[in-house]
């Protein structure tokens, strides 16, 4: 059924009994043409983008939990472009438009909202580098404008200008940016993707690869064998895991971070606002709660949790930013698994290991980059070569030395 208003007023006269499901809750078949493993939104954005650019539709998505029950529903859904470096600037770019069409694509309400997203500087020399990454996007037609200390005044009147540390001197706002409701973005390609015939198969854990002929040819799974021409993994944090069962050992860490949201209060924050002299970045949700978070935990786990420390040190930032937030009560916490590479850029590319690709390595940017990782992982599955934009993603880069650090702090994953 499309949505549509119409529809809506229909579904209004009958008491809203004539809804289906929005997916198929689909049972695993012998074999596909093409398996993904990973039924979070790159999973899924992977498959729908394969039936529906590729005309390839007998695809399984497996998801071990609930689709959507990993890092897409633990993050805090903000969506932009901003990057310095030419390997990472078109393919955020890209990413960015589709998702300005993003609800046409799927006919669902993803809760794409452009509100600017805004990073403060505090230093001359953080003024420069933000002029250099503002031009760097310019030339790669992205907008970018820098605000002096008045206008950011102007916008966001209730931070603390006067910081005897870190006084505002100014930002770089791309307005373009914003914020997606994250699980209505698993929902509304989890829709798409079974309209188009892909079977998207829930409690469906992968346990061990099967191998024929020297290649990969399928997967073992809590639900029986299952074979396909190719297999790939967006698994996010257990890629180290589930590579493992293959024999790959990959340059990725599995890391700990965690976000954050307090209690409902009225319209405060008009947009995205992170403070340039820590890590810290902080939205309202729709419904209210200021939603926020900063750096990793630190250390190495696979568990969905983080720890005391990093929560008073995220909101010690909140505080030096915006002093009036000391006055709201934190409502929850969560933790998602980030697979961080070496040099924190992701890894869309083909393994050594014929019939299975990868799709990993996404640090902090991997909410925002889903339908661009969608869209480029796809373009790889079906036609076995790496999108133009996600070329500088491959895997032998870091054999070959050509790293794409965007913040220039080396190969310690813990520091992207």
């Amino acid at each position: 059924m499309r949505y549509s208003i119409f529809n809506l007023m229909r579904q209004a006269l009958t008491g809203h009994r004539g809804w289906g499901p929005a997916w198929r809750d689909a049972s695993p078949k012998p074999a596909y043409d093409i398996i993904v493993i990973g039924g979070g939104g790159h999973g899924l954005a992977t498959a729908h983008y394969l039936a529906k650019v590729h005309g390839i539709a007998k695809v399984a998505v497996l998801e071990k939990g609930w689709i959507g029950s990993g890092n897409a529903g633990r993050n805090t859904t903000i969506i932009r472009s901003n990057y310095l470096l030419a390997g990472n600037n078109p393919f955020y770019e890209l990413s960015m438009k589709l998702w300005e069409g993003l609800e046409q694509d799927l006919n669902y309400n993803t809760m794409v909202s452009q509100r600017g997203v805004l990073n403060l500087y505090h230093s001359d020399a953080q003024r420069d580098a933000y002029v250099r990454r503002g031009n760097a996007m310019r030339m790669h037609g992205v907008d970018a404008e820098l605000l002096d200390a008045a206008a950011v005044a102007r916008m966001l009147p209730f931070l603390d200008f006067a910081n005897a540390r870190f006084p505002i001197q100014g930002g770089l706002l791309q307005r373009r940016g914003g914020t997606a409701r994250h699980d209505a973005v698993v929902w509304g390609y989890a829709r798409a993707a079974s309209e188009r015939g892909v079977d998207i198969i829930q409690n469906c854990e992968v346990t061990d690869f099967i191998r024929q002929n020297g290649r990969i040819a399928g997967v073992q799974t809590t639900r029986g064998a299952i074979r396909a021409g190719k297999i790939g993994m967006a698994v996010a944090g257990n890629t180290s895991r589930v590579a493992h069962m293959a024999g790959l050992k990959l340059p990725i860490e599995s890391h700990v971070l965690q976000a954050f949201v307090s209690e409902a209060i009225k319209p405060f924050i008009p947009g995205v606002v992170t403070f340039g002299a820590g890590h810290f970045y902080l939205s309202q949700s729709d419904k209210g709660g200021l939603v926020f978070g900063g750096d990793l935990d630190g250390y190495n786990s696979y568990a969905q949790r983080g720890n005391l420390p990093t929560v008073e040190d995220v909101c010690e930032g909140g505080m030096s930013l915006i002093p009036a937030i000391g006055r709201v009560r934190m409502l929850r916490s969560w933790g998602g698994i980030m697979d961080m590479s070496m040099d924190g850029s992701p890894i869309i590319d083909r393994t050594p290991l014929d019939g299975l690709y990868l799709n990993a390595g996404w640090c902090y940017g991997g909410f925002k980059a889903t339908p661009a990782s969608g869209w480029c992982f796809a373009h790889l599955l079906a036609r076995d070569e790496p999108h133009d934009v996600a070329r500088a993603y491959r895997l032998d880069r870091f054999a070959r030395g050509h790293l794409l650090d965007e913040k220039g702090v080396g190969a310690q994953p813990n520091l992207h």
